[in-house]
């Protein structure tokens, strides 16, 4: 049992589609970034930096509080890939672990997300997000899942295999790395 299961990667890799059969398998809690409600923007403010303030600020209290009330395996995803590097700091007391989806195929997330009918269609974009998220090295607790080549049924196996299966540290020194090395959807400071 894990306090807390965070599922990460590029768009239209398959992390709703994982995280959802999770939360079915393990009946915890199930919460994306994007369920924040709608919320006004102060003036003078930039828009999309406050939003995404607000939406990680709220779902990390939010899952804390599953948590508190007894909920474990919450299953928690749709961060920005920069976000990923607060979560050994902001959940560093707890039994958490992090999948990254990647795919070493880029020609199936293309599909994948070209088919998905809704949501990110800049597919320069997704390149440029797939590339900075595959390159970059785990972090603490945190476990790669390659899903090229496999159905929807492997990576959920190979999921539990690794949620299941892999001991993750408890105690650890954490130097959060460089923001250049994550991507980032809402900071436009060449993280992109």
């Amino acid at each position: 049992m894990r306090d807390f299961i965070f599922i990460i990667g590029a768009s239209g890799i398959g992390k709703t589609t994982l995280a959802k059969k999770l939360y079915e398998h393990y009946k915890g809690a199930y919460v994306e970034m994007s369920m924040i409600p709608e919320f006004g923007v102060p003036e003078g403010v930039d828009e999309g930096l406050f939003e995404e303030q607000v939406c990680w600020e709220s779902s990390v209290t939010q899952v804390k509080k599953f948590w508190e009330l007894g909920i474990r395996n919450i299953v928690a995803l749709d961060f920005d890939d920069l976000r990923t590097r607060d979560i050994p700091e902001v959940f560093k007391v707890f039994n958490y672990i992090t999948i990254k989806l990647v795919c070493s195929d880029y020609r199936q997330n293309y599909e994948q997300m070209k088919n998905r009918g809704n949501g990110l269609i800049d597919f320069e974009l997704l390149e440029k997000m797939s590339q900075k998220i595959n390159a970059r090295k785990c972090l603490v607790n945190e476990f790669e899942l390659d899903i090229a080549g496999k159905t929807v049924e492997q990576v959920f196996i190979e999921a539990l295999e690794i949620i299941e299966h892999k001991e993750i540290k408890m105690e650890y020194d954490y130097v959060k790395p460089k923001k250049e090395l994550f991507y980032s959807w809402v900071f436009s400071n060449g993280l992109r």
